[in-house]
């Protein structure tokens, strides 16, 4: 387990860290300064981030390319700035009757290439400055929408006013923006309210490390696989 040569290490996201938390964890713990993630997941969200040490950096496009694999969660009625429950409501709609009558027919539109417009709060740039900067300014950002590939999407449960599902999408994909758009063909509007990345590629959830998991491994393991940092 030698980190500075390179591991990809497939970590279970706690809920409220950012990715760039669990990044720097991983660099104190392996006590490893070249260490990187293969794709964002936001804060609120949790489940698979594969993080890469060392050599195997080298890896990190090759990894954002894997399909990938969430379970989300989405309330209909209200819509924030974010596009998730962290947000600020900004708009709201009344949730039409029999709703969940019509999901069957509605989330096979939005299954294969589509063109999507990611949220205004988002780590995409626009002139060199992140979306979310420019938002928290006020400022007005206009977004082109952009092609994305959603490989298959799975109802799996339906309450009251929100419902669940399971997506398989390419990289660039936003749930948040997908429960926005599958909300307005609902005829209202539509936050993610929870979202889990149950695996990229080959690497799942129920295979990945807890952050105090894989502590507990190093405390057993140390020092026989630690190097120190060069």
């Amino acid at each position: 387990m030698d980190f500075h040569r390179g591991i990809i290490l497939n970590i279970d996201k706690p809920p409220g860290w950012t990715s760039f938390d669990v990044v720097r964890v991983i660099r104190s713990l392996t006590r490893t300064q070249r260490v990187g993630h293969s794709g964002t997941l936001d804060p609120m969200a949790v489940g698979v981030l594969l993080i890469c040490t060392g050599k195997a950096t080298r890896r990190v496009i090759e990894l954002q390319k894997l399909e990938k694999e969430y379970e989300a969660e989405i309330v209909l009625g209200f819509e924030t700035d974010s596009l998730d429950v962290t947000g600020s409501v900004v708009a709201t709609a009344k949730v039409q009757e029999r709703w969940d009558q019509r999901l069957p027919d509605i989330l096979p539109r939005f299954v294969g290439e589509i063109m999507q417009v990611p949220p205004i709060v988002s780590a995409l740039k626009q002139g060199g400055k992140p979306l979310y900067k420019l938002a928290r300014k006020g400022l007005q950002i206009r977004l082109e929408p952009r092609p994305i590939q959603i490989n298959g999407i799975e109802l799996l449960a339906c309450e009251v006013d929100r419902f669940r599902i399971r997506v398989r999408c390419s990289k660039g994909t936003y749930v948040r923006s997908l429960a926005r758009d599958i909300a307005v063909q609902l005829g209202t509007r539509g936050t993610l309210s929870a979202l889990v990345r149950t695996r990229i590629g080959p690497y799942t959830r129920k295979d990945a490390w807890t952050i105090a998991g894989f502590r507990g491994l190093l405390d057993t393991l140390q020092p026989a696989v630690m190097t120190p940092a060069t």
